[in-house]
């Protein structure tokens, strides 16, 4: 039993440490998760709270679980844990059966995991967790009262230093698609030999003697019987998901709606795009550098564009207001958000590549450009 109660303890821990870890390092991917929740829910009267939200859950999941793990504060963690379990295996079974979100964002896009494989996920680890809190006035081991005290605040102290540098800048590891190194054109591309998309047919038609519309599957649907019965509707269901490839919903649009990606990805020098996907809430002190930085790169021939899901009057209000040298083009708002954790953010392409991504406060000069891509 010994053994049992702090394998519990270790692996409940270690499961919150991380779970808390990876949302807190990516503090606006938990915003965008809780607006993708309050929007499922109609609950947009609470979209202000979601980055609040986001940042809270991911420190009290990291705090509970370095509670457990170092034994310290153990009867709280274990009330923390305890109830965390509660309402989240009854939210992810909810969830897997209503579907309203592609996944729970319970790991943030470091793991990524069915609705259901969360909720048998949960499953698991509200048993351990009641272990754990059933043992809670008995849990003496290690590491000791001083070592643990020691380990959790210097757990704490780190993950909040991360935590707030990855705010300020990008995210210290990036588990998204679009992370550096990624060849865009192969990220989109699908192998010859995957796995396609499994359908299956439904055939409604109507009974002439009966006046009844009746369900046919493509073994038994009576075609052939014009006699008795006249087609009336069909309908196609996914039953087994093919393969889909990292990169799948970029696209690059002008106004006038034609998709232009492959202009961009297909170049063969640098192509410079700022993101941003609202401009009503992007960020403006940076805006003259990102300004300095794409005439430098027209001058030398680049290709230098804007991203957004702002419309047309919006952007080109925006362009006549802060003297933008560069086009804008649209984008999807997901997509913009899933490509750069910033608002405005700037990614740079070589042949398709992605070669760097910058926050708005780490936007590099044409010097520092140069010296880092150019002249090295």
């Amino acid at each position: 039993m010994k053994f049992i109660k702090h394998f519990s303890r270790i692996v409940v821990g270690l499961t919150f440490i991380f779970s808390g870890f990876v949302k807190g390092i990516d503090p606006w991917g938990s915003a965008f998760k809780f607006s993708d929740y309050f929007i499922a829910m109609n609950l947009d009267w609470l979209l202000w709270a979601t980055f609040p939200l986001g940042v809270l859950l991911a420190f009290a999941e990291f705090a509970i679980g370095v509670g457990l793990l170092f034994n310290t504060f153990h009867r709280l963690a274990s009330w923390l844990a305890m109830l965390f379990m509660v309402f989240f295996t009854g939210l992810t079974l909810w969830i897997a059966i209503e579907n309203p979100v592609t996944d729970c964002g319970c790991f943030g896009d470091a793991l990524v995991i069915s609705n259901w494989e969360t909720f048998y996920k949960n499953l698991v680890l509200i048993a351990l967790t009641f272990i754990v809190f059933y043992h809670r006035n008995n849990m003496k081991g290690l590491p000791g009262k001083k070592a643990g005290y020691a380990l959790s605040l210097l757990s704490v102290l780190v993950y909040a230093g991360i935590a707030i540098h990855s705010y300020n800048h990008l995210p210290i590891f990036d588990f998204r698609p679009y992370k550096v190194g990624v060849n865009i054109p192969g990220a989109m591309s699908i192998p010859p030999d995957a796995q396609q998309d499994i359908y299956e047919n439904i055939f409604y038609y109507k009974n002439k003697n009966t006046g009844e519309v009746e369900r046919f599957t493509e073994e038994n649907y009576p075609w052939q019987d014009t006699l008795n019965y006249e087609f009336h509707d069909m309908e196609s269901m996914l039953i087994q998901k093919g393969y889909e490839p990292p990169i799948h919903d970029f696209t690059i649009e002008t106004p006038e709606g034609d998709n232009i990606i492959d202009f961009f990805i297909y170049d063969d020098n640098y192509v410079f795009m700022a993101v941003a996907y609202d401009l009503r809430k992007s960020n403006r002190k940076s805006q003259e550098k990102i300004n300095t930085l794409a005439t430098w790169a027209i001058d030398q021939g680049f290709s230098f564009i804007g991203l957004t899901s702002s419309l047309p009057d919006e952007y080109q209000s925006f362009t006549e207001e802060h003297g933008i040298p560069y086009e804008f083009f649209n984008c999807d708002e997901i997509t913009l958000k899933t490509i750069v954790r910033a608002n405005p953010g700037l990614v740079v392409l070589n042949n398709g590549t992605i070669v760097a991504k910058y926050h708005f406060n780490d936007i590099p000069t044409p010097e520092e450009f140069e010296e880092e891509f150019i002249n090295k």
